[in-house]
């Protein structure tokens, strides 16, 4: 039988459910768990408002799922604002399941709502997995523009 999932926008009240999620996520990306560190990211994240995350739970149970996380950022050109998702992370257990394909839609109608000019995101070159998921959804390569990083040293 296939889980019934439900999103919604996460609060400060969802913290709790949202640092094991996180967690996972960041060990997902080569990174050592550090819950207190996940908890304390996510709360100053809810508490300046500089960020908006979704939550998928299990109906059946309110199991927490997966998760997403975006940051706004503008357009001085079009002067309009954009989104960028982050953070999407699907626990193991809920894999194949919709959850993803969830909040993949969760974004895009929050996106809408908010009159957004659009959601941008970056995922590996060889996660092809997310790529195909992403291109499922609409999302398209850049090919116009190169992006770059400066990596500053932390103080």
């Amino acid at each position: 039988m296939t889980m019934k999932y439900s999103a919604v926008q996460a609060t400060i009240h969802d913290l709790d459910d949202l640092v094991p999620l996180f967690d996972s996520y960041r060990v997902f990306y080569g990174q050592a768990s550090n819950p207190e560190g996940a908890r304390e990211f996510l709360f100053n994240r809810f508490n300046h408002g500089e960020s908006v995350i979704f939550i998928v739970r299990a109906a059946s149970d309110g199991q927490a799922a997966g998760f997403a996380q975006l940051y706004p950022t503008f357009s001085s050109i079009s002067m309009l604002r954009s989104w960028i998702l982050n953070d999407l992370y699907v626990m193991e257990a809920h894999r194949r399941e919709g959850v993803a394909d969830l909040l993949l839609q969760q974004v895009r109608e929050f996106a809408m709502a908010t009159q957004a000019k659009g959601v941008a995101l970056s995922t590996a070159p060889d996660n092809k997995a997310a790529r195909t998921l992403y291109e499922k959804h609409g999302y398209v390569i850049d090919d116009e523009f190169y992006s770059y990083f400066l990596t500053l040293p932390i103080q």
